[in-house]
């Protein structure tokens, strides 16, 4: 039986380095929400990267782009339309409406072909120029390659701050995270298909990628200006999706609950022992306002706060159960996607 384990287990170790050692073809994956103003831009510069890369070997002619429209309501997609026209490298993938960066991602993920697909946001902050060392580190055996900033100089003090010690509150929580990792990274075709076995609608990304497991490696890279136009993640946005990586990943908050409701329920019995001996045994006892309402309000938040916390997590219960597609497809642009449904 070991024997043949052994031998189950080389097979699958040669089929790797056979597959490793091929020019592997390539994915872009770009998510797009009102980005008419770069665009143009964007696609400029990853077609020159594309064409780089084939150049050197490293990726086959059919390595293509993919951009996705998440429900914009400007040119996005006609500009897109039109790229397409004028490059068989550039395709497009139009969701019914708007669905949010992450399921916007998820949907490029599961329709983009390829041996591997990199995600990378349409605003160029994302450095083009590690893509070639993922792609390396793919033919080299790698499954995943986050892209990982070196140094957070273009934030601001606030979003530097409050970012990083999200990661160290995830960590803290038991979260498996990538330290200053969001959604620029390579994916091998094996690992995007354990993705989609996940069929959550809660989605966080990166914090899914570490439960998949496989080899994984790192790149560093400097986060530049936005090339044009306003982001798209204002900050209700970004708390919205901090609290999504907390309720999703972690049951700490509701640990929190237990405790802080425990402590309370102590001090609260010391306070009705040290007023029942008061009253029983002294003649100080006065009845006062602050000492009756002043507890109860206290009480009265934590309990509120508590139902909220749990609240939380309940109505993700109930999001889940009704299994609700997490997006709809209006229309494929690209001959990639000819190819796929044999059209000419």
């Amino acid at each position: 039986m070991e024997l043949h384990d052994q031998r189950n287990l080389d097979l699958s170790q040669a089929s790797r380095l056979s597959s490793t050692a091929t020019i592997p073809t390539i994915g872009l994956v770009v998510p797009c929400y009102n980005e008419e103003e770069v665009l143009a831009e964007t696609s400029q510069r990853l077609l020159e990267l594309l064409a780089q890369m084939r150049a050197e070997g490293l990726v086959t002619e059919d390595s293509s782009i993919f951009y996705i429209d998440d429900g914009s309501r400007d040119r996005t997609w006609a500009l897109i339309q039109e790229l397409s026209a004028r490059h068989p490298a550039i395709c497009g993938i139009k969701l019914s409406r708007n669905r949010g960066h992450q399921n916007a991602l998820m949907a490029g993920l599961l329709l983009a072909p390829g041996d591997a697909l990199i995600s990378v946001d349409a605003d160029l902050q994302d450095d083009l120029d590690v893509i070639p060392k993922m792609v390396r580190a793919l033919r080299s055996g790698d499954d995943i390659v986050y892209g990982v900033r070196r140094k957070r100089t273009t934030d601001t003090f606030f979003k530097r701050f409050t970012a990083e010690g999200y990661y160290k509150l995830l960590a803290a929580m038991g979260v498996q995270i990538v330290f200053n990792h969001a959604d620029y990274r390579l994916m091998s075709r094996r690992t995007i298909e354990a993705l989609g076995e996940y069929k959550e609608v809660n989605l966080f990304l990166r914090g899914l990628m570490p439960l998949l497991g496989f080899r994984t490696s790192t790149v560093e890279y400097d986060r530049a200006e936005r090339f044009a136009g306003e982001s798209k993640y204002p900050l209700g946005k970004m708390i919205s999706l901090a609290w999504q990586g907390v309720t999703s990943f972690s049951t700490y908050p509701l640990r929190l609950i237990t405790g802080i409701g425990t402590v309370i329920s102590m001090v609260s019995l010391g306070l009705a022992s040290w007023a029942l001996i008061t009253r029983l045994f002294t003649n100080e006892a006065l009845p006062g306002w602050a000492s009756t309402v002043i507890p109860m309000y206290f009480l009265g938040g934590v309990q509120l706060l508590s139902l909220g916390v749990i609240g939380e997590y309940v109505a993700k219960i109930y999001n889940e159960t009704k299994n609700r597609p997490r997006f709809h497809i209006d229309l494929l642009e690209g001959e990639a996607f000819r190819k796929i449904s044999g059209k000419s």
